[in-house]
């Protein structure tokens, strides 16, 4: 079978393309599903990734974590709801991956029925994305449920906004029931983005690049004005959102690289910009893969109420030229590596 291969060095990464990449195996449990794999997403700092260049896991270096195609196997104990043949999708486990390829085994808790509006390569794009969204939000933020001041609705920051992550974040945060109070979604991306933040749902929209004239992005966002920052930015960007939260407020940030506080494991760690401010949660996650939150939003996908992300998609032929594409920042839309053609 066709499968995208990493060699060289983690420092020194080259994308191949094998075309006789022997058929994937399954672990040893007995209990993983064999997806036909129509389309993988892409995401560019990957090759950098431990899990691609683990001697145990990954051997072969083969990338890729989500996948979209159909069941063509399941095993003999399955007793979930998915057949063969089914259309799927798919945020594999670190400790699996190798999704770049034309088929993979994936664990039953986390393939779910792919949203039906969508295509293959729609579908591919989404799981990472969508999941870090979701968990940040319900899982990270307000893991018991929003906090209950006297106001009815919530104000939050996103940095990275128009990012696959950001972007998955405005709309949710805007169509969650779940998090039960009405949220104002403040945007944090450069002007050109405005337009399309504005289309899914943010109440209002910053420019990363507001300068002394204003006083800089944060006191446009407001000093001590947010219930929440969720951080898809990292670096500076993270470092100025601190002062725009609240004394009670939470920043959640998914960076990559993370901040040097997300790694120190010492007693009493925190980050500096906390200093006299006891009452502020900060919290930084990996997402993890979640079957039945990703049939949630196909959900959404499906009934309209979210948009998908745009998507340049690349035929397996063109491996190579999709992994130079999708390293390259400020590029528009995710890459997605089609290895059945799309109809």
């Amino acid at each position: 079978m066709k499968a995208i291969q990493i060699i060289g060095s983690k420092s020194e990464p080259t994308v191949t393309l094998n075309g006789s990449y022997p058929l994937p195996t399954p672990d040893s449990s007995g209990s993983e599903i064999l997806i036909r794999v129509h389309s993988a997403g892409l995401t560019a700092d990957e090759l950098t990734w431990p899990e691609l260049w683990s001697p145990l896991h990954n051997p072969t270096h083969v990338p890729g974590f989500e996948v979209s195609g159909a069941i063509a196997e399941l095993p003999p104990a399955y007793t979930g709801p998915l057949a063969v043949g089914d259309e799927v999708y798919a945020m594999l486990h670190t400790d699996r991956g190798k999704g770049q390829a034309e088929y993979v085994y994936a664990r039953p808790g986390v393939v779910s029925r792919k949203p039906r509006s969508l295509s293959f390569a729609q579908a591919a794009a989404l799981p990472i994305p969508a999941l870090t969204a979701w968990e940040a939000l319900l899982k990270r933020a307000w893991p018991s449920g929003p906090p209950s001041p006297s106001s009815s609705s919530l104000r939050v920051l996103v940095t990275g906004a128009s990012g696959a992550v950001g972007s998955m974040i405005v709309q949710l945060a805007k169509n969650l029931k779940d998090i039960g109070k009405e949220v104002q979604v403040v945007a944090l991306a450069s002007a050109a983005k405005h337009d399309y933040l504005r289309e899914l749902g943010a109440d209002e929209t910053v420019d990363y690049h507001d300068d002394n004239k204003t006083g800089g992005w944060e006191r446009k966002v407001g000093i001590k004005s947010v219930d929440a920052v969720f951080d898809a930015a990292g670096g500076d960007v993270l470092a100025k959102a601190w002062a725009t939260v609240k004394d009670d407020g939470v920043v959640v940030t998914v960076a990559d690289p993370p901040p040097a506080w997300a790694m120190d494991k010492s007693p009493g760690a925190v980050p500096k910009e906390l200093d006299g401010r006891p009452g502020v949660r900060y919290i930084y996650f990996i997402v993890s893969p979640d079957s039945e939150s990703l049939d949630k939003i196909a959900g959404l996908i499906d009934e309209g109420t979210v948009k998908p992300l745009p998507v340049v998609e690349y035929p397996v032929d063109k491996a190579v030229e999709a992994w130079d594409f999708a390293r390259q920042r400020g590029r528009q839309g995710k890459v997605v590596v089609n290895f059945v053609p799309a109809v």
